[in-house]
């Protein structure tokens, strides 16, 4: 008899992946071997496969020969979300999954980001490691151009660095960069001059276009002269507990000032910047802020968010090695270990989610359903 199902929650293109051991980044080896480590049997499905009322799901499974087929499994009492949906329809399927008992952890990955901050500002703690942000409407936008030197606006729910752009003072004028579309693979910017407070027609429409927010820009550390943010992988572990699987420094391209990977950053160990740039700061207490400033904003945002297993932090900081929180990201792109050499904590940050899922099968606690309301906050 096989060890008890664990779902991983996958989208259409990894899952077409699976049988051809085609997954990209993704290590589903991982998952398996974390799975016989803590006697647990990992299957692969879509949100598509379920059949609302079936105690039974198709999902992949690997054979003794270590091939992936299609089989009929029951319908896994914990359940690992890796997938992203935007929909409300897909947001009532995640939410019947747990109206039938079953744990989904991580089961809504796609919070705006000022909802994220606003949780995190309940917390009088991590103020101070918030850069000041707000809802990006013209008079806001204004606003906050009257209280800082330079300004990052963003999409409210985006990713991997879409549709940033920044506001800089230049003596008496303010200097817009803005990428050409808003397209991910985005390669030209462009820039304007302009007097005042009165904002360029081509920030105005993409305010009036889209969901922005304005967020004060945090002064980064710098490594050869570009600046660098931190992503810090935070999960929940064998007993339930947040702890920090690693810390990933990413290094801004000369090319522009975004520190996404899909942007052209590089990434480098932490140690090694601080060593080479920092020598000056105290290393070890420089990592242990930043390992307590993550642990603290996962743990607000699991009292918030009971759902919330497996975050990737973007953490920035100073010269002065203060760590400050920009955004966090629900599904992590754990390749960035892989990319820094780091192999023990990229296998690391597959097996503590199969360590916390067989925590919720053995201990019997309940993790919240997602909360009700709408899928986009």
């Amino acid at each position: 008899m096989l060890p008890p199902y664990v779902g991983i929650l996958v989208n259409d293109v990894m899952y077409a992946g699976i049988p051809l051991g085609k997954t990209k980044y993704e290590r589903i080896d991982y998952y398996l071997e974390a799975g016989k480590k803590f006697g647990i049997t990992p299957c692969f499905f879509r949100i598509r496969d379920y059949k609302a009322g079936k105690a039974w799901i198709k999902a992949y499974v690997q054979t003794d020969d270590d091939q992936f087929v299609l089989a009929v499994v029951p319908m896994p009492q914990v359940i690992h979300n890796r997938a992203i949906y935007n929909g409300i329809k897909e947001f009532r399927t995640l939410r019947s999954w747990s109206d039938e008992g079953r744990v989904l952890f991580n089961s809504w990955n796609r919070y705006g980001k000022l909802f994220i901050h606003n949780v995190l500002m309940k917390n009088p703690g991590l103020q101070p490691y918030l850069p000041r942000t707000r809802k990006a409407t013209p008079a806001n936008v204004k606003s906050m151009m009257k209280q800082f030197d330079s300004i990052i606006i963003k999409p409210d729910r985006s990713s991997k660095g879409r549709g940033v752009m920044k506001l800089s003072r230049t003596q008496k004028k303010w200097k817009l960069l803005y990428p050409s579309t808003l397209h991910v693979r985005n390669t030209k910017w462009h820039s304007i001059v302009f007097n005042g407070l009165k904002l360029p027609p081509v920030l105005r429409r993409r305010l009036q276009n889209g969901k922005y927010i304005v967020q004060q820009c945090v002064a980064l550390a710098t490594y050869k002269k570009r600046p660098f943010d931190l992503r810090v992988a935070v999960q929940r572990g064998a007993a339930g507990e947040w702890k920090i699987t690693g810390i990933v420094a990413k290094v801004a391209s000369d090319r522009i000032f975004l520190t996404n990977v899909s942007q052209g950053s590089t990434i480098h160990r932490l140690e090694e910047i601080l060593q080479q740039e920092y020598p000056h700061l105290t290393h070890e207490e420089v990592i242990r802020s930043i390992h307590h400033l993550a642990l603290s904003v996962a743990d607000q945002l699991g009292q918030s968010l009971p759902c919330m297993a497996d975050l990737g932090l973007d953490i920035g900081l100073t010269t002065d090695g203060v760590p400050m929180f920009i955004e966090c990201n629900g599904k992590d792109q754990r390749y960035s270990f892989l990319n820094a050499g780091m192999l023990k904590e990229w296998k690391a940050s597959y097996e503590n989610p199969m360590a916390f899922a067989k925590h919720l099968l053995t201990s019997g606690k309940e993790v919240d359903r997602p909360h009700a309301g709408k899928a986009d906050r």
